[in-house]
């Protein structure tokens, strides 16, 4: 509930701060650069668009859990050239079950993954951040070409990928 709220104080941040831009026309240069000003000093970008389709992944507040010392809770920023999502989520870092847990308003994605083995292209977000959260040092850089790292920490890269979609009731 408190990330509700925190996503939508910075909303109406972001709205009130763009308000004047709306009165004389959207200077979308200076609101894209309002949007950075605001970033979390912790953030790490993991992903970034350039262009008529700009995004940028970034992940910050990354916290052990007390009671899983395999378990990190972290948030995730979404930012649109027109819109920001910030996420609170979770990955397993494990060495027998890597995962990633993930939610919109429709399920909860439970995604198992192979660090260091194939990946395909739609899985690349999910690697990006369940490396990010759980090898901070290796935050950003490309999974495809980090075999040698998890064989060297010990993951196989022969696990099985696989998605469990659990569906939320409706409201």
């Amino acid at each position: 509930m408190r990330a509700v709220r925190w996503v939508s104080s910075l909303g109406m941040i972001v709205l009130a701060v763009s308000q004047p831009a709306f009165a004389e026309g959207v200077n979308r240069e200076q609101l894209l650069e309002q949007m950075k000003a605001m970033r979390p000093v912790d953030l790490v970008v993991l992903d970034q668009i350039d262009g008529a389709k700009q995004y940028t992944l970034g992940i910050f507040a990354v916290r052990g859990d007390a009671a899983d010392p395999e378990m990190r809770r972290f948030k995730l920023w979404h930012e649109y050239a027109d819109n920001l999502v910030i996420p609170t989520e979770s990955v397993n870092c494990g060495r027998d079950q890597p995962l990633r847990v993930t939610r919109d308003t429709e399920a909860i994605y439970v995604r198992k993954l192979n660090p260091g083995g194939p990946m395909r292209a739609t899985t690349r977000e999910d690697h990006l951040v369940w490396w990010a959260a759980c090898h901070p040092d290796l935050a950003g850089q490309d999974p495809a070409g980090l075999t040698e790292k998890a064989l060297e920490l010990g993951y196989s890269t022969q696990l099985i990928e696989s998605q469990e979609v659990l569906r939320l009731p409706a409201p």
